[in-house]
């Protein structure tokens, strides 16, 4: 994990890709050391808890160093790319040059002869219009010299002219002696080649015979997992259920899918119920289920308006997009919001200040199967609403028997914020208002 702060005005360094993450994972670099960038350039591509984001360069330059690796993760304010530093003096090859000439006074050739040492550079010394004063060093050793901690200004160095050679930094830093004082290595002594020891049976675990496949735990699936764990080790949870006879319901939304030539599921009208329960003249009494827990200030903090977070699976894991102030919407409304956020959490492109804020969440597990659940909350919130796969079943209706459409609701709450006789009442009314349709017909028609 890249976590190193840096001091060099040449760095780019992570900036936080969301609202107060701490660190992203590399995914991708789509430049390389040497490559001139324009600003608003594309860099990388990082993959944060919430969405992929394209990184671009806050400068036009040339690229020197690129820290880290695909698939490393890189802490926010941690070097990104490091820009050539344009304040400094060119490099050029330094030679030195004699003339020899014939009798009749032409010159009869060049010898160029190289440094036989270590000039401080890669790629030559510096030129020698330095400052005066100033130990003389190519950037690359400077930059050496700061990430191991070296005042370079203390050396004496020992390459041409006295500049500073890499082998100085390093002597000084403990790695190596000064290159005027390293001999030539000795030739190694031949060694007598090692008796062969008897074989012994090769242990395989299962995950190296190739029937298994490991894959590491990064990127959005990491972040699901401690946030879940924080979850569990934080919220006291508990979950109540029943059965909703959607009916009439359904009736209703196959009018408005007819009216208004959309697919409408029976989640939009879940989600409006809850929020009719959530916020409101009734939000006074179940507002409760429409909180947030500040740990840290050790406050529960209640919501008016009702930001609601829609559970939504994508291949790289569960995210929550949220649709702000659901409880000033209608059914139709919600229903096209649902499509557009779960639409854009797939594609990765969805903004990250459309992943935070949500104040209760919605699971629609039943799209894919299942009837009931236990629904883990989406913490800081107190409450999660499971919604499982509406089926065929018995219902009872002014005491005669008959076929209906029901509808699992699994509601999971934080017993520290709610007590268990809220939760079955809220839940109750959610109920209430999808078995009567004529409750949410208003709304409707409102679109």
């Amino acid at each position: 994990m890249v976590a190193r702060r840096s001091g060099n005005p040449n760095d780019f360094c992570l900036p936080d890709l969301g609202e107060g993450l701490e660190e992203a994972e590399l995914i991708e670099w789509v430049v390389h050391v040497g490559q001139q960038v324009e600003e608003n350039d594309m860099l990388a591509k990082m993959e944060t808890a919430k969405a992929l984001v394209e990184v671009p360069s806050p400068r036009a330059g040339t690229i020197v160093e690129l820290h880290g690796k695909p698939g490393e993760s890189i802490k926010v304010g941690a070097p990104l790319v490091t820009f050539r530093d344009e304040s400094e003096a060119p490099v050029e090859l330094e030679v030195s040059r004699s003339t020899s000439t014939g009798g009749n006074g032409n010159k009869a050739g060049v010898e160029t002869s190289a440094p036989a040492r270590d000039a401080g550079t890669v790629v030559g010394s510096l030129m020698e219009n330095e400052e005066h004063g100033k130990v003389r060093a190519a950037p690359a050793v400077r930059r050496l010299a700061r990430d191991l901690g070296v005042e370079i200004d203390t050396i004496h160095g020992t390459g041409i002219g006295g500049r500073v050679t890499r082998a100085d930094v390093e002597a000084i830093a403990g790695q190596q002696q000064p290159a005027q004082a390293i001999a030539a290595p000795a030739k190694p002594k031949p060694q007598p080649a090692p008796e062969p020891k008897p074989a012994q049976p090769m242990l395989r675990s299962a995950a190296d015979s190739g029937d298994s496949l490991r894959i590491p735990l990064r990127g959005v699936r990491r972040t699901i997992s401690e946030r879940l764990r924080h979850s569990v080790n934080h919220a006291i949870h508990y979950t109540v259920m029943d059965e909703a006879d959607v009916s009439a319901l359904d009736e209703l939304r196959r009018k408005l899918m007819a009216a208004s030539n959309e697919k409408i599921s029976f989640l939009p009208f879940v989600a409006f119920a809850v929020c009719r329960v959530l916020g409101g003249k009734l939000g006074q009494q179940y507002r409760k289920l429409n909180s947030t827990v500040d740990d840290e200030r050790q406050e529960i903090v209640q919501h008016r308006p009702v930001h609601l977070g829609i559970a939504t699976d994508t291949e790289n894991g569960l995210m929550v997009p949220v649709i702000r102030n659901a409880d000033q919407m209608g059914v139709l409304e919600i229903s096209r919001h649902i499509a557009r956020l779960a639409q854009a959490a797939r594609q990765r492109t969805i903004p990250p200040n459309e992943l935070s804020g949500s104040t209760f969440t919605i699971s629609n597990f039943g799209s894919l199967g299942g009837r009931f659940g236990t629904p883990i909350i989406n913490y800081p919130e107190a409450g999660i609403l499971a919604v499982g796969r509406a089926r065929e079943g018995v219902v009872v209706r002014r005491g005669m028997l008959g076929v209906g459409k029901l509808l699992p609701l699994s509601l999971s709450a934080d017993h520290r914020v709610i007590d268990g006789a809220t939760s079955a009442t809220a839940l109750a009314k959610i109920m209430e208002l999808l078995q009567t349709p004529d409750e949410l017909l208003p709304a409707a028609r409102q679109d």
